[in-house]
């Protein structure tokens, strides 16, 4: 199975260049990084159903100087149908914010953390509003594309977007884009971390 990830990472690349097709737009590109994650290397599993599920933090640099408002995507083009499906949105993002912290809360009525306030979550693949780790069929890897969009406006768009509701919003809008590409294979789930509103049996992607 570990033979076959090339393949992956050949599609998921193809993808990072498809993400928007947009206007006709060039977007400069920017930096996307995390302390705890780097392209090609695997998630720590307390990102995913296996651990705890908490959203991983992503820092961003080099953004446009015109940047208002920033926009987040999590996906994962080896699956859903059609691909991508969609772990996690996340928008309203203060333009002037550095990246996103680790842990945001699950709960709409939880408060977003001081240096994201007015962020809002979209809807993910499962039609919840929060963050939803990686958790592929055992024994396959998959890759999961963050990518990070810089606006040249505050759109302060309404919570519960779906990804091509978010897409269609921003055409025309976004001026930088940022990627980072992890990867993630199934591992011994630790019952004693996983959270009450997490549904495993559900989670394949």
């Amino acid at each position: 199975m570990r033979a076959r990830r090339p393949i992956y990472l050949c599609a998921a690349l193809l993808a990072v260049g498809s993400v928007m097709e947009l206007s006709a737009q060039t977007p400069s590109t920017f930096i996307v990084e995390s302390p705890t994650m780097q392209t090609g290397e695997m998630m720590p599993r307390k990102y995913s159903p296996d651990g705890p599920n908490l959203s991983p933090p992503l820092t961003w640099r080099g953004l446009p100087a015109e940047t208002r408002q920033i926009a987040v995507i999590c996906q994962d083009h080896g699956a859903g149908n059609p691909p991508p499906w969609v772990h996690w949105i996340i928008y309203n993002i203060p333009g002037n914010a550095t990246g996103l912290p680790e842990g945001i809360p699950f709960e709409s009525t939880d408060p977003m953390p001081r240096e994201i306030t007015g962020a809002t979550h979209g809807n993910n693949g499962w039609g919840l509003s929060m963050y939803r780790g990686p958790a592929p069929p055992r024994n396959s890897v998959h890759h999961y594309h963050f990518a990070v969009f810089a606006l040249n406006t505050e759109l302060d768009l309404p919570p519960g977007l779906t990804r091509n509701e978010l897409l269609e919003a921003i055409d025309g809008h976004v001026i930088g884009e940022g990627h980072m590409m992890p990867i993630y294979e199934r591992q011994p789930a630790d019952q004693d971390t996983i959270p009450s509103n997490s549904i495993h049996g559900s989670w394949n992607d």
